[in-house]
């Protein structure tokens, strides 16, 4: 099972709440709340990798929380905001 951490960055009731995965650029989701953001994400995950293995490139691998809170470029966002982790559904790990 591969996992990523997202960011998920709550702007309030009148926004949605948006998903972002710093080991995958332009890869994000969103969602009226929390819970449907999160409901969202794997969706994400599968489709970002569908595309890039249609593109012949390999996903990138995913890293730890520690490690991205040593990178200066997602440290004060993981400060900020929630994080979680997704899984990267099967279908889309199998296709690797």
């Amino acid at each position: 099972m591969t996992h990523y951490i997202a960011i998920i960055e709550d702007a309030g009731p009148d926004h949605a709440v948006g998903v972002w995965f710093p080991d995958l650029p332009g890869c994000f989701s969103a969602g009226d709340d929390i819970d449907q953001a999160l409901l969202n994400a794997p969706e994400a995950l599968e489709l970002y990798a569908e595309g890039q293995i249609a593109e012949g490139r390999a996903l990138p691998t995913p890293r730890t929380l520690t490690e991205l809170r040593n990178d200066p470029s997602v440290a004060d966002d993981i400060k900020t905001y929630m994080v979680a982790v997704i899984e990267l559904p099967t279908r889309a790990h199998a296709a690797e």
